[in-house]
């Protein structure tokens, strides 16, 4: 089994060109880091140095042993950072933006299991540009937000992002249209549906609409919008109402929805990609070990969810 104390003697030596010296930097004796290093090579089965008269050196093994070593012991060092901290920390609140959606299907369980370490969330349910403005400009400590594969979000340098779930997008008809059934359809199916009238967000932006104002810009084709409404409940009664047609995530659609029939749509680019913010590791104000903590919440409540 691999011993942590391997991988730091194969730093060490690497860092100061000798096995002597590596002893030295790490307070061990001689013969400890060469105990370390020859299990190693044992693991292996391969030597890992390359010894001589002026020092030693790392073998193309030993080499690709370090770059994971850096990684893993990177992680070790970190989690018992996080540890540490998050046993002396107290009571932390975090402020915590997402879009109504996510919160309605993840927030719960997410707020039960950061309490249990101390960490209060104050959510702000906000739509994705403004929870972008608030992150940008330091109000947030995490966001929860969206996108769609090709279009980026305007972040600052300083912030960093994670996909934390993949969102489908699906096509929603109103029973009796022609291509109102439950199968699956393809792009061009999907692209001839130009003349019919579309329900988008509120705002103008929102890179749901984007993906199918593009898609069918790009075949010459403006689209007839006919309702803007941020309120997932709305669409589904206008859509029924054979008022619109329109794409809703399947976050959104749980459950049955009388006089709609909901398609899935053959294209792995009409999916919303869910995004955790945070600040960058090494910005300023890097991610603190509570806001580390919410977002592995946030991670294993999205895991957590049934598949669509």
């Amino acid at each position: 089994m691999l011993d942590l104390r391997q991988l730091e003697a194969l730093r060490a030596v690497h860092a100061e060109g000798s096995v002597t010296a590596a002893a030295r930097r790490l307070g061990w004796g001689q013969p400890t880091v060469d105990y370390h290093l020859k299990n190693l090579e044992r693991l292996v089965g391969s030597p890992v140095l390359i010894r001589s008269s002026r020092g030693s050196r790392l073998t193309p093994v030993g080499s690709l042993l370090l770059e994971r070593a850096q990684e893993i012991l990177t992680l070790g060092e970190r989690a018992i950072r996080d540890a540490r901290e998050l046993t002396s920390m107290g009571q932390v609140r975090l402020r915590f933006g997402t879009f109504p959606t996510a919160a309605a299907k993840i927030l719960p369980s997410v707020v039960t299991r950061v309490d249990d370490l101390g960490i209060e969330v104050d959510a702000m349910l906000e739509e994705v540009p403004t929870l972008v403005d608030r992150i940008n400009r330091g109000g947030l400590d995490a966001a929860l937000v969206y996108t769609v594969p090709g279009y980026e979000l305007p972040f600052r340098a300083h912030v960093a992002t994670r996909e934390v779930h993949r969102d489908p997008l699906l096509l929603a008809l109103p029973v009796g249209h022609p291509l109102a059934t439950p199968r699956p359809i393809d792009v061009p199916t999907l692209l001839t549906l130009w003349q019919e009238r579309w329900l988008f967000a509120a705002a103008g932006n929102d890179p749901m609409d984007t993906i199918v104002i593009d898609a069918f810009a790009a075949r010459g084709h403006a689209l007839d919008v006919a309702i803007r409404t941020d309120d997932f409940q709305v669409m589904l009664g206008m859509i029924a109402a054979r008022l619109a047609v329109g794409l809703l995530p399947s976050l959104a659609v749980g459950g049955s929805h009388p006089g709609i029939v909901l398609r899935p749509i053959a294209d792995p680019s009409f999916v919303r990609s869910i995004l955790v913010a945070t600040s960058a590791e090494g910005s300023t104000r890097g991610p603190s070990t509570a806001v580390r903590q919410l977002v592995l919440a946030i991670r294993d409540a999205f895991s957590a969810l049934p598949s669509a």
